[in-house]
């Protein structure tokens, strides 16, 4: 495994940094303030082929390999003051991966040129308010009805839910013993009849990114809406899920870099005591913590995205990815914020922001918790 990046993944990672600081920026703390979506930027990042990164060239894509996509994401997220602007771009990428693996070539030819482009937005529809870890306990169906099923339930916490265009809803489509079989996965769009979106969703961060619950009553689905095949939802679930936590873990990483270099710098010109505090050992070992964290991350996403790109599964990789990058950005994010002291404690240092932002990361895509469960489980415990 060499995990050397190429002169062009530089090249494409550094234009990336430049358009994410010159282009996507300005008025972040208002935006915070009020939770709002940019869609102009959002059209931006679509413009240079940030969605497109990983899709074929006949649905206008970049046929970038996972590798250089999490390379890309790493960039963005380090350029991009808005985490919750990138965060939504990984589930547009997650969402156009679902249908580009498990689509049918109707499906892929009607809905992934606008996901590429940006044209149409979309979400992923799997947490309800009593099945967030435990999948298996929702409580959506979707029952046979004449020329396809009839979808009913409540989604909860969905990330593009109150602006999204198309969704991608995995839901309970039988009552088997062996529960793998009993989900299946289903396109809606939201001119469907009895789809409906519930108002943004106040949080503690993250407040750019648009997350809400979703309402599906006697929505009539046609039989070709169907992704893969019936039963086969908990098979494209496993299989995204790998997907979604490498290239979160890589948002972090990104957020991580941005957050360390900064630190680095405020350490080297604050000056107390008669020198600069970072010849003081309790804030030099904190920075020494965060160097340890980046390096040590950037091995693990590398290897999982590898893995990827080899075909091979990565469960366990991309769980440690996920666990490692969302609690080494918390400590980081904690740590850049005690050595900036009062002025990192104050709005304008935009610390406290990624401090808020960072509590979502051990929570979302599956709690840490859940991902030490699968790292046990597959450890032959």
């Amino acid at each position: 495994m060499d995990f050397k990046t190429t002169n062009e993944q530089d090249l494409l990672a550094n234009n990336i940094i430049k358009f994410a600081r010159n282009e996507l920026n300005e008025g972040i703390e208002q935006r915070d303030a009020n939770s709002e979506f940019n869609r102009r930027e959002w059209h931006k990042c679509a413009e240079i082929g940030i969605c497109g990164l990983t899709f074929p060239e006949e649905y206008g894509g970049g046929n970038a390999d996972l590798s250089t996509t999490v390379n890309c994401i790493r960039a963005l997220s380090y350029g991009c003051q808005d985490t919750g602007l990138v965060l939504a771009l990984i589930t547009q990428i997650c969402c156009g991966l679902q249908l580009h693996l498990f689509g049918k070539d109707n499906q892929k030819e009607k809905y992934l040129p606008p996901i590429i482009s940006g044209e149409k937005i979309a979400a992923q529809a799997i947490s309800e308010s009593d099945a967030g870890s435990d999948v298996g306990s929702m409580r959506t169906t979707a029952i046979p009805h004449p020329n396809g099923y009839r979808l009913n339930g409540t989604k909860m916490y969905i990330t593009n839910g109150p602006i999204a265009d198309i969704v991608l809803v995995i839901a309970k489509t039988g009552q088997s013993q062996m529960a793998f079989r009993n989900l299946s996965c289903f396109i809606v769009t939201k001119e469907t009849s009895g789809f409906s979106s519930e108002t943004n969703l106040e949080k503690m961060g993250l407040r750019t990114m648009q997350n809400s619950g979703l309402i599906f009553e006697n929505c009539d689905i046609p039989a070709e809406q169907i992704v893969g095949n019936e039963g086969q939802g908990m098979f494209i679930f496993n299989e995204m899920i790998e997907w979604e936590r490498i290239l979160m873990a890589a948002c972090y990483l990104g957020v991580m870099q941005r957050i360390y270099e900064t630190t680095v710098n405020y350490a080297k010109t604050r000056n107390q005591f008669g020198k600069p505090i970072g010849q003081f050992q309790a804030v030099s070992s904190k920075i020494a913590d965060m160097r340890i964290k980046i390096e040590l991350g950037k091995l693990i996403i590398d290897k999982a995205a590898w893995q990827k790109d080899q075909k091979i599964r990565s469960t366990v990789e991309s769980s440690i990815a996920k666990v490692f990058l969302s609690e080494s950005l918390k400590k980081i994010c904690a740590d850049a914020l005690q050595i900036h002291g009062a002025y990192g404690y104050m709005k304008e240092a935009g610390i406290e922001r990624d401090v808020r932002n960072s509590f979502a990361a051990t929570i979302s895509s599956g709690a840490s918790e859940i991902q030490r469960n699968i790292i046990a489980k597959l450890s032959n415990l």
